[in-house]
């Protein structure tokens, strides 16, 4: 057996030096719970989806510029007998209040989709609240129902937009398929990428005057019902309470 002699000043050295890591762990446990609080506060996230296992989904349309296939975009759901969730820029909606008007009656939802279509974590708060409210307005006004559901432009969220809404009595909702009509793929395309992308609980994103959509969602629909899906409003898909938000957006009832 091999024997190490220690002399007096290193075995003393040692030791301090064993003390000194000793009180770093202790001081870092104390700390730690400190430090994780810190990063353990939750983001305040939008509703991407939602966890359900009835085959439940939603299709929503965001209106910001034009009205050139919304009649025929009714029409379809209609023949269909599917409802929507319609998110629509106040000066859209003031624009065209006769689609607003139109939407409403065929039964469908309709949240807002803010008052200019700004940048919205770039807004301080007063300026988010006037977005939120004047949008909300200007659609009762129109409609004669408030609105509970607010969609970001672009998609660009920050906590203080979340909780701002969610203080102005409004549930933020993103999606978690993304058709890219936007970006005026074929109709086949679209239809492909969400009949592929939906699971129960998702949330779809079309927008009203995408140049193929209209094209592409009556094979939507029939897909995802010959799936054994079925199409309700947001407001019908999301919880009131109860629930809990995972990391990725997707809202949890309580277990």
């Amino acid at each position: 057996m091999k024997i190490i002699c220690v002399g007096r000043k290193k075995s003393a050295a040692l030791f301090l030096a064993a003390c000194a890591l000793l009180a770093a762990v202790v001081a870092a446990n104390a700390f730690a719970p400190a430090v994780y609080a810190a990063f353990a506060k939750k983001r305040a996230l939008p509703i991407y989806s939602v966890e359900r296992e009835d085959k439940t989904i939603s299709i929503s349309f965001d209106c910001a510029w034009g009205v050139e296939h919304t009649d025929e975009l009714l029409k379809i759901m209609d023949e269909q007998d599917v409802k929507c969730t319609f998110f629509m820029v106040q000066f859209w909606a003031e624009k065209y209040p006769e689609y607003v008007q139109k939407i409403a009656a065929a039964g469908h939802e309709i949240g807002t989709h803010s008052r200019t279509h700004p940048k919205m974590s770039e807004l301080t708060k007063e300026q988010i609240v006037s977005e939120l409210k004047t949008s909300c307005e200007a659609i009762e006004k129109i409609t004669g129902k408030k609105t509970e559901l607010f969609r970001p432009p672009f998609g660009d969220y920050d906590d203080l937009l979340v909780e701002t809404a969610k203080e102005a009595g409004l549930y933020t909702i993103q999606w978690d398929v993304d058709s890219l009509d936007w970006k005026n793929l074929s109709g086949q395309e679209i239809a492909l990428r969400v009949v592929n992308g939906v699971k129960s609980g998702s949330i779809i994103l079309c927008h009203n005057n995408g140049l193929h959509t209209a094209e592409a969602l009556p094979v939507i629909l029939s897909a995802l019902k010959n799936k054994g899906y079925r199409f309700v409003p947001i407001g019908e898909l999301i919880y009131r309470e109860n629930y809990s938000m995972r990391s990725d957006g997707r809202q949890m009832p309580a277990s």
